[in-house]
């Protein structure tokens, strides 16, 4: 543990109130929501300002303290959990949550690392704006997190991941340096791109402290539909007769698999099956439009029955339902963002994070599922997610009534069984949860020689005494 001498100088910067020592107050920064990490530290910091921030890290980084920032804490690849060495100390941003400011003209917002991405739609929608990032979390995760994370969420389809989403950023140096980037602009191409370098750093080249967001015109007419279909290659071919009718309307399109459908039936509150029949995998489908020039809605409804009907003609839609209200569309996407939190009432579940070209996501799941089932007969893969992207969350839970402890002892040869069939189709091991500590050992596998060298500069440039989130990603 640091000598309290180095320490009492962090307390003073944020106050005792602000300084959590005991137990009962540190419990919920050390622990990873589904329990895969559990860390220790000798100090919560909980700092109030950009300039406590700094001065946290001048101090840390001359003494040679450990900092592990962390957010909402809902990330799923550890890289926000302090180790169990009791010497890394947790910064949270939880208290920089003001919204500085909105430039609805600009079509931008100012907004500091803790603040929520449910209270960031709020104050976009608000203003008569839209915020399009979009996940499960979004009650609980910071913007900060986000941004460290490059996080994707449903809606990436139509306005891209989080990189896409960002015009500037504050950053504090792990010297305690601050990088002054609060700017809205839509174009500077005065040299490196430096936030870029931020964004999906996960924590570990700087800190960000606050942003400046882009804002997008609220939709004026909205459709939700969920579609029962045979299997994954129909799932394509519906993606693909949507996005060329609808274009840019089509908002979003995630795919799930019957089982998937039946955990959030059987555990979220309130949920229901939206179809009379079973399908064996389901596509749940969003138009979204603004006002035609003339003043009428643009004809988002008509447009999914079309869709909806000439698939239907095509044998690629067994039924369908279309969202008669707003509260109807929340209860569809409800099933679709409490899939997560399902199963692990289902007992344990190993996870994958993963992405493929789309065209290959049929046959990757052909291929994927059936590895599994063979490696572990009798369990339940439940590979669901954003189809029009290629990002599927390739989620296997245990076989009904096996021993939690013994499925999850398999989850490095699970993992390894599936990222070998991710990158034979040319994909990735981590679509948009990050590295963290849970992939950092896979990363050789996927990163070349010359790219993990400049990845490695990189860290060294900007925190050469390792301050920063040491051991997570690189």
């Amino acid at each position: 543990m640091p000598d309290t001498a180095l320490l009492a100088p962090l307390v003073d910067i944020v106050g005792a109130r602000n300084a959590l020592v005991a137990d009962s107050d540190t419990a919920p920064y050390l622990r990873e929501w589904r329990d895969l990490y559990v860390g220790k530290t000798p100090v919560v910091l909980r700092p109030g300002s950009r300039d406590e921030v700094a001065a946290i890290l001048s101090h840390a980084d001359a003494n040679g303290l450990k900092i592990v920032p962390q957010g909402g804490n809902t990330g799923l690849v550890g890289g926000q959990i302090p180790d169990d060495s009791a010497t890394e100390i947790v910064l949270s941003l939880g208290r920089l949550n003001r919204i500085r400011d909105i430039d609805a003209e600009g079509f931008s917002m100012t907004v500091e690392a803790g603040c929520t991405l449910q209270a960031i739609h709020d104050a976009a929608e608000a203003a008569d704006r839209f915020f399009p990032l979009t996940l499960g979390s979004q009650g609980s995760c910071q913007i900060g997190g986000n941004i460290a994370t490059n996080a994707g969420g449903t809606a990436v389809l139509a306005y891209g991941n989080t990189r896409d989403l960002v015009l500037g950023l504050e950053v504090v140096l792990p010297d305690g340096r601050v990088v002054e980037g609060l700017r809205g602009l839509r174009k500077d191409n005065t040299g490196y791109d430096l936030k870029q370098l931020f964004i999906g750093s996960e924590g570990t080249l700087g800190i960000v402290t606050a942003a400046v967001l882009k804002l997008f015109p609220r939709p004026r007419a909205q459709d939700v539909a969920f579609a029962g279909i045979a299997s994954p290659h129909d799932a394509l071919s519906l993606f693909s007769r949507a996005r060329a009718r609808a274009g840019a309307m089509l908002t979003g399109f995630e795919l799930m698999p019957r089982v998937g459908l039946e955990f959030s039936v059987r555990h979220l509150a309130g949920a229901r099956d939206p179809l009379q029949a079973p399908s064996p995998w389901y596509v749940l489908m969003e138009l979204s439009s603004g006002t035609e020039e003339d003043g009428n809605e643009a004809p988002t409804r008509a447009l999914m029955e079309t869709i909806l009907g000439e698939a239907y003609e095509a044998g690629l839609v067994e039924d369908a339902a279309l969202a008669e209200s707003v509260a109807q569309a929340a209860a569809f996407w409800h099933l679709r963002h409490g899939m997560s939190e399902v199963q692990r009432e289902e007992g344990g579940s190993i996870k994958h994070d993963v992405s493929v070209p789309v065209a290959s996501v049929p046959a990757f799941l052909d291929e994927a599922i059936a590895a599994v089932e063979a490696l572990v007969p009798g369990c339940r893969p439940v590979p669901f997610g954003h189809m029009g992207d290629g990002n599927i969350h390739f989620n296997v839970s245990q076989p009904v009534g096996a021993d939690k402890a013994a499925f999850l002892a398999g989850w490095d040869e699970m993992n390894a069984l599936v990222h070998r069939i991710v990158l034979k189709f040319g994909g990735s091991i981590s679509a948009e949860h990050g590295i963290g500590r849970l992939k950092k050992d896979l990363l050789a596998e996927v990163k070349s020689p010359v790219e993990l060298e400049l990845m490695r500069r990189i860290k060294a440039a900007f925190d050469p005494n390792n301050t920063l989130n040491p051991g997570r990603m690189l």
